[in-house]
């Protein structure tokens, strides 16, 4: 049984930005794009690929790590890159891909 989806940041409620992607231009602008390692932006990717308008998905770790040809603990250490630059929100099994407006610069 799935669990229900629910909103984990809901101050960070992503939004189509102003040049209309999901991939905001932001991520290049504010420099985050440069702090990413190769792996964890395949995993961002993917996230912001597969999540719904509120950028909820619940993919598992196994099915992630197998996606994108990670090992479960890479998979692990490159979530919690995102997490700390301030781009996704997880809790199992939920990630949420954060809007970009208000994150750590």
């Amino acid at each position: 049984m799935r669990t229900p989806k629910h909103v984990l940041r809901p101050e960070r409620l992503r939004r189509v930005p102003e040049q209309f992607s999901w991939v905001d231009q932001a991520l290049v602008q504010q420099g985050l794009i440069d702090r990413l390692q190769p792996r964890a932006a395949a995993l961002y990717l993917f996230l912001v690929t597969v999540a719904d308008a509120q950028g909820l998905s619940y993919y598992g770790h196994a099915t992630l790590a197998r996606r994108l040809q990670l090992t479960e603990p890479e998979l692990i250490t490159v979530r919690a890159e995102l997490i700390a630059l301030d781009l996704i929100a997880y809790q199992a099994p939920l990630y949420q891909v954060l809007s970009l407006e208000g994150g750590a610069p």
